[in-house]
């Protein structure tokens, strides 16, 4: 009698539920690289207001336009929407897409303005990573001192070189109830 050194075909008990277990161990670490490459956000996410799709693809995420909204940390009472391009395809739905620079920033007065600490010319409001390594998108702010006015900014940079495309939206510190008149030039450091 003659022995096949093939393995049978039939399965043995034990092998599905290895390979069950080894399925899922797989699956999880796909998870966490993919959890890894996704863009970082800071903390403070901003909202999703809506997306509307710009250019369609079959199988895959459509491009989309994605506006966003976010109070600034340091002062209550302003408010700053911006709507970027999000890439779709295979490589915008992993997340390893570069996005664009094109950026649109508007910012108002919606309350009473309060100083939470003082703060530099042109420090960050808020930082988003708009790609896998280098690209990352700032918002900072200012004063416009002589005008009593808040002036933010949005651009995109990269560790080599940054984007000279940008966007910027003025704040000018209205009254607001009986409250007194906020002067910007009292918070930003010397």
């Amino acid at each position: 009698m003659r022995q096949s050194l093939r393995p049978s075909s039939r399965s043995r008990p034990g092998q599905a539920r290895r390979a069950t277990i080894c399925g899922g161990v797989a699956a999880a670490a796909l998870a966490a690289a993919l959890a890894l490459v996704a863009p970082a956000q800071s903390a403070d996410e901003p909202d999703l207001i809506f997306k509307r799709s710009t250019v369609f693809k079959w199988l895959t995420p459509n491009d989309k336009l994605a506006t966003y909204g976010l109070d600034d940390p340091e002062v209550d009472g302003v408010a700053c929407h911006f709507t970027v391009p999000e890439r779709g395809g295979l490589k915008g739905w992993i997340g390893v897409a570069e996005e664009v620079s094109d950026i649109s920033l508007s910012c108002a007065q919606v309350g009473p303005i309060h100083f939470k600490a003082k703060f530099a010319q042109g420090e960050d409001v808020f930082r988003w990573r708009r790609s896998l390594f280098f690209k990352k998108m700032q918002i900072v702010r200012g004063c416009d001192v002589k005008r009593n006015v808040l002036v933010y900014m949005v651009f995109s940079d990269r560790i080599i070189e940054g984007s000279p495309k940008n966007s910027t939206s003025s704040v000018p510190i209205m009254p607001w109830g009986s409250d007194p008149i906020a002067k910007c030039a009292d918070w930003v450091e010397k």
